[in-house]
């Protein structure tokens, strides 16, 4: 082969690698660090890049999209000497590319080992209750030390989450028991509550229907008093209207006296000194009747005459006619007035004995005396 044909080739090898090696292109959120002759030169950006062949180099390449980083669980202890392991979720980005490929060795591994002393710090001063309640606290704290210290390797930390705090197994059992004792509480106390509620709306409508029926009570007993008035007025008005003489209201009287003693309150029964009066004044206004009739034949007078000879066990009754209806009627309602009367006094007696008997067993009753 001609040896001017082999230079060319040669030549044009020589060329397409120096050409190959000249271009560099970045993709997007990629960055690549250039050293030239082993010193950091510049940072290539997305895009057609050119560099010098052979004398720059790319040293790293890295991401600069948000990352998300899952460390292993780490024991911690806290302030009541409890150790609890603590998982955490790290989401950082890189903002400079020559800080985070010069200034630390390995920034994932240092963020790690940093957010495990920070943790402990940072548990060290809780409880273990604290600890689970505090979450919001405790990430914020974490991103504030992680954010002051990884600055400087140009790596910005967006978030920290904790993960899980998985406390030991007797712990674990222990809070469940302290879960489901104040579970217990509260369904008692609202048990109560709801027990109380219902007492107090209870005696509520007992109150209210005590004093709805008191006042029913109240209103029938003004309204009964009221028509025992007017019904008081209206006879007293009748009577005096219509001028009714002694004989009616003696009659009325013993009408109205068996009533007297039939109240369960009365424990003595005085009898009035008019009752005879009264008894008397009926006879008497029946007798006057029978006498208005017209005085009886001789005939009559002697055949009763002879009858009250004969027979010496009626000595005492009343002379009427035989013939005589209404002299016979009025001695007959008389007789009936006069028994009634009687009964109810007897009537009015016992049930005055009985009741004080009942009441003073120590006294000695009327009967007795």
């Amino acid at each position: 082969m001609d040896p001017v044909v082999i230079l060319i080739l040669v030549a044009a090898i020589v060329v397409v690698f120096l050409a190959a090696a000249t271009v560099r292109i970045v993709p997007q959120a990629r960055r690549y660090n250039i050293e030239r002759f082993g010193r950091y030169r510049r940072t290539l950006q997305p895009g057609l890049n050119f560099v010098l062949p052979v004398a720059d180099r790319v040293n790293t390449k890295l991401d600069v999209r948000e990352q998300v980083y899952s460390s292993d669980p780490k024991p911690v202890i806290t302030e009541d000497n409890l150790v609890v392991n603590i998982d955490t979720v790290l989401y950082y980005q890189i903002t400079d590319p020559r800080a985070a490929a010069y200034e630390v060795a390995d920034y994932l591994h240092a963020i790690d080992q940093l957010t495990v002393t920070t943790l402990r710090n940072v548990i060290g001063s809780m409880d273990l209750e604290g600890t689970l309640t505090s979450r919001e606290e405790i990430n914020a704290r974490l991103r504030a030390v992680l954010d002051d210290a990884t600055g400087k390797w140009g790596i910005r930390v967006n978030r920290v989450e904790i993960k899980a705090i998985d406390p030991p197994n007797n712990i674990k059992e222990a809070m469940e028991k302290q879960m489901r004792a104040e579970r217990d509480k509260r369904a008692a106390i609202l048990h109560a509550e709801g027990e109380r509620q219902a007492k107090i709306l209870t005696a509520e409508g007992t109150k209210q229907k005590d004093i709805l029926e008191a006042q029913g009570t109240q209103q029938a007993m003004i309204l009964r008093a009221d028509g025992e008035s007017k019904a008081v007025e209206l006879v007293f008005q009748s009577v005096h209207r219509n001028n009714a003489d002694a004989k009616v209201l003696a009659y009325k009287y013993l009408e109205t006296l068996p009533h007297l003693a039939q109240s369960d309150n009365n424990t003595f029964w005085v009898i009035p000194g008019e009752l005879t009066e009264a008894i008397r004044t009926v006879t008497g206004a029946f007798g006057d009747r029978s006498e208005g009739t017209g005085p009886p034949p001789a005939a009559q007078r002697a055949d009763a005459t002879d009858a009250d000879a004969s027979d010496k066990d009626h000595v005492g009754a009343p002379e009427v006619e035989a013939n005589s209806t209404l002299a016979l009627d009025a001695v007959a309602a008389a007789d009936e007035a006069a028994k009634q009367a009687a009964v109810a006094v007897s009537d009015a007696k016992a049930e005055a004995e009985a009741a004080g008997e009942a009441r003073l067993p120590g006294r000695p009753s009327a009967s007795d005396t």
